[in-house]
């Protein structure tokens, strides 16, 4: 960000890691948020909060959409500086995890909600949004931090494999479980 820009927001760092960590933040806690809630309705452990226009559930990702369009509108007319800023790429954030929730239904209308599409989505978007947010960091790399970065890239390799494998056996043993669960609670 440029000085001048800095200057004149009267908030200085508001750069474009420093905003797509805040887009991180609401992405993620949107997710769990959705992920949390809609399991609970599902279970009937909560009341039936789900939106319904003339008998249609209407999902959370047209709410993701709506909300990514006045995101959209609020950059592109009103030029947001500041805290303002700050605030648009949160609220970026949970329009993207209330959209990429249901990620799986973009490609099969009317399938499950527990897709496993939906899951693999949302882990891409969050790594490319920590990968912008984070990057600014990588600019200060050194030589001395070679060892580390092997190893810690090995290391996630290594939990990549182990999460995979986790997953598989999870979604056999609680796919079934979870879609009769999405077919008991359908009015």
């Amino acid at each position: 960000m440029s000085e001048a820009r800095a200057g004149a927001d009267g908030a200085a760092g508001w750069d474009g890691a420093r905003l797509a960590r805040h887009a991180l933040f609401g992405f993620i806690i949107t997710f769990i948020a959705a992920r949390t809630l809609v399991w609970l309705i599902m279970a009937r452990r909560i009341p039936n909060m789900y939106f319904f226009l003339h008998g249609t559930h209407v999902h959370h990702l047209n709410y993701g959409i709506v909300l990514l369009a006045g995101v959209g509108a609020f950059l592109l007319f009103g030029l947001p500086r500041g805290r303002a800023l700050g605030i648009a790429a949160l609220a970026y954030g949970v329009a993207m995890g209330l959209t990429f929730d249901e990620f799986g239904m973009w490609l099969h209308l009317g399938g499950s909600y527990w897709q496993r599409a939906s899951v693999d989505a949302v882990v891409v978007v969050a790594a490319l949004l920590a990968l912008v947010g984070f990057a600014a960091t990588m600019r200060r790399f050194e030589s001395r931090h070679l060892l580390a970065s092997v190893c810690v890239v090995i290391a996630l390799v290594i939990f990549g494999v182990v999460l995979h494998s986790a997953a598989v056996r999870i979604g056999r043993i609680e796919g079934p479980r979870l879609e009769a669960l999405e077919e008991a609670s359908s009015p």
